[in-house]
């Protein structure tokens, strides 16, 4: 796909770490205003669906132990898998990160059609891996949901039900948060209460949507 094709459309990504509340943060500008949304993650779920492209490299490469009896990748034994081991993370990413890109530039050369996005509007792409994908400069700017340690470490143990090991494995697993936020355009704290985002996401709507800012990099 030519990145040409989809120059001029307002693209914000939207990344963070495990449990900082990236998918929170996107829901938040949908409510609040933004146009078309895209979430990489889905995007990689549909590439690991039986059959899909990604489902038959991981098939070849891993070997059906990583699979279920109806044909789906098992995703808890995958992920506990590349947490224990960084090579087999890094071949999975060898695998998904150029499907997912491609995919990625259609759907935001849609969204440059008639019709994929309202005059002013603007495409907000979460993407978990931007950094350690190398995918920053598809976007105008980049928003970094962020969420302290301990908070982010309480919010992972109680989504998926482990212990604090495998929460630190999983949190070990990705560029430091700290990092990310240095390099970002912008930050939203998510280390504390609702409305407190709630705040910080309309702020950063108002400047993202100012006519002199135009979502541009200046």
């Amino acid at each position: 796909m030519d990145e040409a094709k989809f120059q001029g459309v307002p693209r914000i990504g939207l990344t963070g770490g495990i449990a900082s509340g990236k998918s929170e943060v996107a829901a938040l500008l949908r409510v609040h205003g933004t146009g078309p949304a895209i979430d990489v993650d889905r995007i990689c779920r549909d590439l690991l669906l039986p059959d899909a492209s990604a489902w038959r490299q991981l098939m070849t490469i891993f070997g059906p132990g990583y699979f279920n009896r109806d044909r789906t990748v098992a995703r808890a034994k995958l992920r506990r898998a590349i947490f224990r081991d960084p090579l087999l993370r890094q071949r999975l990413d060898e695998i998904m990160h150029p499907l997912a890109r491609e995919v990625l530039l259609q759907r935001l050369a849609v969204a440059k059609e008639p019709g994929g996005i309202e005059q002013g509007g603007i495409v907000v792409v979460e993407v978990p891996l931007l950094y350690e994908a190398g995918w920053q400069e598809l976007f105008d700017r980049v928003v970094v949901v962020y969420a302290d340690h301990r908070t982010a470490l309480e919010r992972l143990m109680r989504r998926d039900g482990c212990g604090p090991r495998e929460a630190e494995a999983a949190l070990a697993g990705q560029w430091p948060l700290k990092e990310k936020a240095m390099l970002a355009d912008h930050v939203i704290d998510n280390s504390g209460g609702r409305s407190r985002t709630i705040l910080q996401v309309r702020s950063l709507l108002d400047l993202l949507t100012s006519p002199a800012r135009g979502g541009k990099r200046p």
